[in-house]
């Protein structure tokens, strides 16, 4: 499994300059090549080929006067960038042809300067180390002071230098790991995730939402409002502006923070573990939106996924159209809609429910039925044609129409539920 391990990276001032100047170069050459693409199709010319795109934008663009200081920067820094671009491109061909699946995929635009994130990559072929005493070499920029916080599994097939809107550096090693199986459990757990409660077990267990970014909203209102003051273009707006990127920056890293050790925590308690698959971008459409993105349901189930995959777990997602909420858990009857504000019903069985346990209870069942057969094949089973002894008409009878009234007749012959039809 490739996994990638984000450090933070102290760049002395000249090398800032060097990391501007890689970023800025790599930014010319995705959009040259995007250009270049674009010309091509506007004029109906063949489409260019990877090898030809690096040949122009790159090779044959350093012998150019206007792109001569693009040999100031390493190599490997310029191939990565069209290495994207094509993966981006492939990506949309994939996506309007119906080989990929999910949502659309736009075709690449191109990158601004004024972007609040910059970014580039370094691969095995650019040479680059970690050296005895901690330090990242870069090629062409020098070695790196790195924040350590826990050693590489392995040695790195690449690294990326990343650049966030609050100015801080950080170094993005992708390393092969492998897998490192737990002790088996007999522990089972489905969760139901909601917004008063993060996440409530199918054993009772309710954990709070935290709700970071709303704790931080009278904090952010006010960088907001001192934001909106400055005059555009001034320096005391580019400080603003890192000043209210920081903020958002401590909420994303506190949330991200406590989601993996609630995550970290599931897996090592739980042989395995069954989420409602949940359609977040329908509901950050409504009106709920704010707190949706809060939570951050995709990203905690994504952790859940591959720390599972990970340690030798199980994780599976039950259909969202699954009626987990209206379900009894004890006989299965499938009540009415209940609005929101409904936190706990009484069933006919005479079982009383707490919403959210019953929910989680019956994500519990549905994904232990769903993934109970050890070689892959299909639990539930399928539709099976009515054995012919069943059918309500004679085999031999003519082709039945149906009438205005609803009443199956008979062309050239006699209903057999004529006699016995209320109707008649």
């Amino acid at each position: 499994m490739q996994l990638r391990y984000n450090f933070r990276v102290y760049p002395t001032p000249g090398q800032q300059i060097e990391l501007a100047r890689a970023f800025g170069c790599a930014r010319v050459v995705f959009n040259d090549a995007v250009r270049l693409r674009r010309q091509a199709r506007e004029q109906g010319l063949p489409y260019v080929s990877d090898a030809e795109l690096s040949r122009q934008v790159i090779t044959g663009a350093k012998t150019t006067p206007e792109r001569a200081w693009l040999g100031e920067v390493s190599a490997v820094v310029l191939q990565q960038a069209l290495a994207d671009l094509n993966t981006a491109y492939r990506n949309f061909f994939a996506s309007v042809t119906g080989k990929r699946n999910g949502r659309e995929v736009a075709p690449p635009r191109f990158r601004s300067r004024k972007g609040n994130r910059q970014a580039i990559r370094f691969t095995k072929n650019s040479r680059f180390k970690v050296l005895d005493d901690g330090r990242l070499r870069l090629p062409k920029i020098g070695d790196l002071v790195v924040r350590w916080s826990r050693t590489l599994p392995s040695d790195p097939s690449s690294v990326a230098i990343i650049k966030d809107a609050a100015g801080r550096y950080f170094a993005s090693f992708v390393v092969q790991s492998t897998d490192e199986p737990l002790p088996e459990l007999d522990s089972e757990v489905g969760i139901d995730l909601g917004l008063t409660h993060f996440a409530v077990l199918s054993d009772g267990t309710k954990v709070t939402a935290a709700k970071f970014l709303r704790r931080a909203a009278r904090k952010l209102k006010r960088l907001q409002q001192a934001l909106a003051r400055k005059q555009p273009g001034s320096s005391n707006r580019r400080k603003a502006v890192v000043k209210v990127a920081r903020a958002h920056a401590r909420v994303a890293d506190t949330r991200r923070d406590w989601q993996h050790k609630l995550s970290t925590t599931l897996i090592r308690e739980n042989q395995a573990v069954y989420v409602e698959d949940l359609c977040v971008a329908g509901l950050g459409r409504t009106r709920l939106a704010k707190s949706v993105h809060d939570a951050a349901w995709a990203g905690f189930t994504a952790m859940l996924e591959y720390k599972a995959a990970r340690y030798g777990r199980t994780f599976a997602r039950v259909d969202r159209f699954f009626p987990s909420t209206r379900r009894c858990s004890d006989c299965g009857r499938i009540n009415e809609k209940m609005t929101l504000n409904v936190r706990a019903w009484d069933c006919p069985c005479g079982a009383a429910h707490d919403r959210d346990v019953n929910a989680a209870l019956n994500v519990l069942a549905a994904g232990q039925a769903d993934n109970g057969n050890d070689r892959g094949a299909q639990v539930r089973p399928g539709l099976v044609p009515a054995p012919r002894g069943e059918a309500v008409t004679h085999p031999d009878a003519a082709r039945s129409t149906r009438s205005v009234a609803g009443i199956s007749v008979l062309q050239g012959g006699e209903d057999v539920n004529v006699g016995t039809s209320p109707t008649t």
